[in-house]
């Protein structure tokens, strides 16, 4: 799919609630940016092959059980901007990770 190079595009990332900082982006990309995925299948699978991941760790003794089948990350559609970031639906905009 091809876009203009300044346009702003409807695309899904992977969030997680933290702690300290609420609401942000679980997974970023190689230029420090939240990852995006052009669709919400795209997403899904991203987070199964982690927990597949999650789950031969605890099959090879390395994790326990209930921290490897526990799912903290979930999905939401956002905005990509030109520049990088993106932004869900109550306004927040996220960026690049320091």
């Amino acid at each position: 799919m091809l876009f203009a190079k300044n346009a702003t595009r409807s695309a899904y990332a992977i969030f997680t609630r933290s702690i300290c900082e609420g609401l942000v982006p679980a997974w970023y990309d190689e230029t420090n940016f939240p990852a995006v995925y052009a669709t919400e299948l795209e997403a899904q699978r991203e987070i199964a092959e982690d927990l597949m991941e999650c789950l031969r760790q605890f099959l090879d003794g390395d994790r326990e059980f209930y921290d490897a089948i526990e799912i903290q990350d979930f999905i939401l559609p956002v905005d990509h901007l030109p520049d990088g970031s993106i932004s869900i639906a109550d306004g927040s905009t996220f960026g690049e990770r320091s």
